[in-house]
């Protein structure tokens, strides 16, 4: 890596996923890591393989299938038997990389680890040394370094290099820094660990104060060249640094910081998308590069200007993040060629069989509303690509509800397994309520509903509806999302995504659904 080059390290799989409601299967973190390996991040962090077998069995898979195009690394406490099955996860992949962690703060050390600094140090020595009997890409970080005395952190990391360590992670874990504290604790490593020039120095921050972006941006202007980072700022808490931040930060004021990465940044929008819709966190209209008002101009002088001239309001082109807005772009009679090159030109590159079915939905839609937008185009693709293979289906459904009546709704779904049709009825407190109770009675699950979001693809009163649950049933909580032009529909499919998912991990759970 080039001097003149920041390392992002993409860290959403496992510090992103501890977000709580975040968690994902195995098969939704292959399609993130595909989209992070498209993206062109340096290092994925893919999990924590000792946590649990489903942790295990993510990171291995994901270093099979990725460890020869980038790095893919695996979390492990200072323990014997968490380098071990980090080194175990990650032995199918060629570019591979284990991250060792240990405490250093005197508040951890006193309530949480019980152990005194020269415990602390042998204790670095000793894993980082284990680490490197599995590959000679380890990575220490200090947690809580940034409230970790100056003195002892020096030593700490020192210490780590020396034996064997070839980046040193530096953790604002609490997200307690501030920019000049963040700047003057890199700075001061740099200036008084003897051997700093034999590792590459990492940034960690957390948002709790609003400063994780700010704070990493600090210090790779103090010589950090390392910043892990997640997609839309998840993470515990409040979250990580964000990378599509991070990135345009140093990308559009490349004349102060100086340095670039190696992200294909109109990537970033669809990559910010797809983990949106995975993990169920909704980024706000107003986040910073990829929130729907990023590019948005609502005041007259600010039209004006950057219709004379984009730069006079823009500091950045919204193609160069992949930004999609709401230009009206087909009708129902565009046909297959125009929609195909719309979809091109949006930036997705999908298989005919995708692409057929994205286009009848399109067709459908067509149908239903007069103008289709972008926004229209890629709510429609969202709901076809990655989908897992679910067991039931929606087949048809009616409600009645109204003033002085009780909501009602008679649902009937299809078991993939065997194509057979199972119908059900239910009262609810209104039609989208009655709905999910008809179709929990069919499959035999029962769930609690956590959270629900609806909100407008596009304008106009025919628009799209994307409908957005949070479900905990099975003692998990699960997501689903759908979109329609009707809300009860989007809401029905959104919620039966949710239960799919549901059985499909927990099959032995479930009372004999479709009895």
């Amino acid at each position: 890596m080039s001097a003149d080059n920041v390392i992002i390290f993409d860290t959403t799989l496992r510090d992103g996923e501890q977000s709580p409601g975040c968690s994902m299967t195995v098969a939704e973190k292959l399609t993130v890591a595909d989209a992070l390996v498209e993206l062109g991040v340096d290092v994925i962090e893919a999990g924590f393989p000792i946590a649990s077998p489903g942790d295990f069995e993510a990171v291995k898979a994901i270093a099979d299938k990725f460890g020869t195009r980038t790095t893919i690394c695996g979390l492990a406490r200072c323990r014997k038997d968490d380098i071990e099955r980090a080194g175990a996860a990650l032995a199918g992949a060629e570019k591979r990389r284990i991250h060792v962690f240990l405490a250093t703060s005197a508040i951890h050390r006193q309530f949480k680890l019980k152990m005194a600094k020269e415990e602390i140090v042998k204790a670095t020595i000793e894993h980082v040394k284990l680490a490197r009997q599995f590959t000679d890409n380890v990575e220490f970080s200090p947690e809580d370094a940034a409230r970790t005395e100056l003195d002892f952190l020096c030593e700490v990391v020192e210490n780590a290099i020396a034996a064997g360590a070839t980046t040193v992670n530096i953790p604002d874990t609490v997200g307690y820094a501030t920019p000049n504290h963040y700047f003057q604790v890199i700075t001061h490593l740099r200036n008084h660990v003897p051997n700093i020039d034999k590792a590459v120095i990492s940034t960690h921050c957390h948002n709790d104060l609003g400063l994780a972006v700010a704070n990493s941006l600090a210090a790779v202007e103090a010589g950090a060249r390392q910043v892990e980072c997640t997609i839309n700022g998840l993470g515990e808490r409040a979250g990580n640094a964000a990378l599509e931040e991070v990135v345009m930060a140093l990308k559009t004021r490349g004349d102060y910081y100086k340095v670039g990465t190696k992200i294909n940044t109109p990537k970033l929008c669809g990559t910010s998308r797809l983990v949106s819709s995975i993990t169920g966190m909704i980024v706000q209209r107003n986040k910073a590069i990829v929130g729907q008002n990023a590019f948005a101009h609502e005041a007259g002088i600010h039209q004006h200007g950057v219709l004379q001239e984009r730069s006079t309001y823009e500091i950045m082109r919204s193609e160069d993040v992949g930004y999609v807005g709401s230009n009206l772009v087909l009708g129902k009679h565009s046909g297959r060629h125009a929609f195909r090159t719309r979809v091109q030109e949006l930036g997705f590159t999908i298989d005919d069989n995708t692409f057929q079915r994205v286009f009848e939905d399109f067709i459908i839609l067509a149908d239903k509303k007069k103008d289709i937008y972008d926004a229209d185009i890629v709510a429609l693709i969202d709901n076809r690509v990655n989908v897992s293979a679910d067991r039931w289906h929606l087949v048809k459904f009616q409600v009645a509800a109204g003033t002085g009546t009780i909501p009602t709704a008679t649902v009937e779904l299809r078991d993939g397994e065997n194509e057979q049709t199972v119908c059900d009825a239910a009262i609810g407190d209104g039609p989208i309520d009655a709905v999910c109770k008809a179709m929990e009675r069919i499959l035999g699950v029962s769930a609690t509903l956590k959270d629900y979001q609806v909100r407008s693809v596009s304008g106009g009163k025919d628009a799209q509806g994307e409908v957005l649950v949070e479900l905990m049933a099975l003692g998990k909580r699960y997501h689903g999302k759908a979109v329609s032009t009707d809300i009860i529909e989007a809401s029905a499919q959104a919620y039966l995504k949710a239960l799919n998912k549901a059985i499909a991990e927990c099959p032995t759970e479930v009372a004999q659904p479709g009895v």
